[in-house]
């Protein structure tokens, strides 16, 4: 199980909760990648290593690989640990949301006590995607929790659930890494990178980590070097954006085509944060039609080369000056 870079905190304020009378329900809160998933996984091995031995012996809440508790959690065969997300069609595609049967098939485990222990955890990632029914069924166990049973629910979003979920539970915030933390998280996973993609990565990540590996391997400098040309002279001459159209429209650009989709938006946002785009008001425009593109253009099956074109017109009027 990987170290917990940078939630440090999170993991004093779980372990110094559970010194005491544990609460029956918590909701692990912040943007995605951040690794509150990876938190919820060991916490949920560490309580479940405790309860039924032999003891962990080690602080936080590592648990050595050798730790039977762990092997059961790792194979997904331990009877007293559930992991609920979308599940996943014969498309495969993931579920839109979490559905109301795959709460109510909890009931068949809350009918017994549980077997290794006197603890189950259930985790639910994300509890944002929980449809309508599924949200009022988990809210039943959460008002009547049943003997040992904690709940994690990682929430990219927790405004988005119901407030009488949010009333039921204790809040533990994520925040975003520092770019030292970030560094130490993609060094690991990333062993072979070179320093360039790591500091492109750092920026591009935002603190965070998972965001930043999903742009691993992209040349993103790349993408980012062009995006860059274009903001700050408008590529008068099409020169950067046709490459770009050239390069990720092809077959074997998807996944560089993919990251770009989501990357331009963020990139006219950061740079008028840094102040680098002409002006607000044209920066803030040209941020609402690159999201909306970046949102529609799969979705759609639009064409590849034309959206990329389009979107690098949104990156040059970021930069344009009014007038």
């Amino acid at each position: 199980m990987s170290s917990l870079v940078g939630q440090e905190a999170q993991v004093q304020a779980f372990l110094a909760a559970n010194a005491g009378r544990m609460h029956h329900g918590w909701i692990l809160a912040g943007p995605k990648g951040l690794g509150k998933a990876s938190f919820a996984r060991a916490a949920a091995t560490r309580l479940l290593a405790e309860a039924a031995g032999p003891p962990p012996g080690s602080e936080g809440l590592f648990v050595a690989g050798g730790h039977p508790i762990r092997s059961l959690i790792e194979a997904g065969t331990h009877p007293d640990f559930k992991y609920l997300t979308r599940l996943e069609r014969e498309s495969g595609d993931l579920a839109r949301n979490i559905g109301v049967d795959q709460i109510r098939s909890l009931q068949r485990l809350f009918s017994n006590a549980p077997s290794l222990s006197s603890r189950r955890v259930i985790i639910i990632d994300a509890a944002d995607d929980l449809e309508r029914g599924a949200a009022n069924a988990l809210l039943k166990n959460l008002e009547e929790p049943p003997p040992g049973t904690l709940f994690l629910l990682v929430s990219h979003a927790p405004g988005r659930l119901l407030p009488t979920i949010r009333s039921r539970c204790r809040l533990l915030r994520f925040s975003a890494l520092d770019d030292k933390q970030m560094e130490a998280v993609l060094r690991k996973e990333l062993p072979q990178a070179v320093a360039q993609e790591i500091a492109t990565l750092i920026k591009v990540g935002e603190g965070s980590p998972g965001k930043a590996l999903s742009f691993a391997g992209l040349d993103l400098a790349g993408i980012e070097k062009s995006l860059e040309v274009i903001i700050r002279d408008g590529d008068p001459s099409n020169e950067e954006r046709l490459a770009l159209s050239r390069a990720l429209s092809t077959k074997a650009g998807r996944s560089r085509y993919e990251a770009f989709l989501e990357r331009a938006p963020a990139f006219i946002a950061a740079q008028a944060r840094a102040g680098k785009a002409a002006t607000l008001p044209a920066a803030i425009k040209a941020w609402e039609e690159a999201r909306q593109l970046s949102a529609s253009a799969i979705p759609l099956s639009l064409d590849p080369a034309t959206v990329v074109f389009e979107m690098c017109g949104y990156v040059a009027e970021a930069g344009r000056p009014e007038g």
